[in-house]
């Protein structure tokens, strides 16, 4: 039995001033976001010197990132610029699909991109045919499907539970914990296992990349001093991203059903600035990301000025 038509989400917080102060940052690095992942998939598409794997990959990934923020960050603005912070049943069971759909493809695409640097480092004979362009997008379109998969399941779990009572979420958006909470039955069992389908995979997914960077690493040891610098620098930015996604990840699914305090920021954090960095990350230290993003950036200006 469902007679919840619409949630309340109590968003950040109740503070009218803090909540336009937050309404401006979130918009500001939201807009950012959009922005620095859309050139980078721009750049990394129209650029024929950056047509290897590993660029192929981060120009999903960037697109994945802005899709995740997308998903949730709109309306947590419109949230806080509004007295109303309402969201219906269908939007909010819309949301849980997309946050775990696009999280659940990103996990995939970084388990690619952790072993694209593996063959190119490990077995750089084999890595043109083993990395080929139709191997590299049917591993970005099993990405998408695996994802798919996962936010269906999250949702077809959600979605059976009886919600016939309060209709509050302490949130800013609609997640797992949240909404188990509002159910009207015994979620102990179910609880557990809803929540283990994002923690195994988070659990699962850091274990797969930590032996593939070790493994990486153990093999530099046969490279010039010169080769080892390039791959060093590389895998940095791979084991920073991996990092900024993993550690919240872990902290929201691989615990207790519980809330804390810190849920909220941690998620903002999710939601808004580690796909605000990854971009920032991948480029910062990629001189051949960074000649194809200036190309671009005078090429658009010259053909703004005409």
């Amino acid at each position: 039995m469902n007679n919840v038509t619409e949630f309340i989400l109590l968003g950040l917080t109740q503070d009218p001033q803090l909540q336009k102060l937050l309404c401006a940052v979130c918009l500001i690095t939201y807009l950012a976001t959009l922005a620095g992942n859309t050139f980078i998939s721009v750049t990394i598409f129209i650029s024929p010197a950056l047509g290897c794997p590993m660029y192929f990959f981060l120009a999903f990934l960037s697109l994945v990132d802005a899709l995740f923020s997308t998903s949730m960050t709109p309306k947590m603005i419109v949230n806080l610029a509004s007295e109303k912070n309402t969201i219906s049943f269908n939007g909010c069971m819309t949301q849980v699909f997309a946050e775990h759909f696009f999280a659940a493809t990103e996990i995939i695409l970084l388990i690619v991109m952790a072993f694209d640097r593996y063959v190119a480092i490990c077995k750089p004979l084999h890595y043109t045919s083993t990395m080929s362009r139709p191997v590299c997008s049917s591993l970005v379109g099993a990405a998408a499907i695996l994802g798919f998969i996962h936010g269906g399941i999250q949702v077809l779990f959600i979605a059976k539970l009886p919600f016939c009572g309060p209709n509050v979420i302490d949130h800013f958006m609609c997640d797992l914990m949240p909404l188990l909470k509002l159910a009207c039955t015994d979620t102990h069992t179910l609880g557990p296992l809803i929540t283990a389908n994002s923690g195994s995979q988070c659990s699962i997914t850091f274990t797969m990349l930590l032996v593939s960077y070790v493994s990486i690493l153990y093999s530099l040891r046969n490279h010039s001093s010169e080769g080892r610098r390039k791959a060093l620098s590389t895998c940095a930015s791979h084991i920073t991203v991996v990092i900024l996604f993993f550690i919240p990840c872990s902290y929201l699914y691989l615990r207790p059903m519980v809330s804390f305090p810190a849920d909220k920021p941690v998620t903002v954090f999710c939601t808004l600035v580690t796909p605000l960095l990854n971009p920032l990350i991948y480029t910062l230290r990629n001189e051949e990301v960074k000649r194809a993003m200036k190309k671009l950036w005078g090429q658009m200006k010259k053909a703004g000025d005409k």
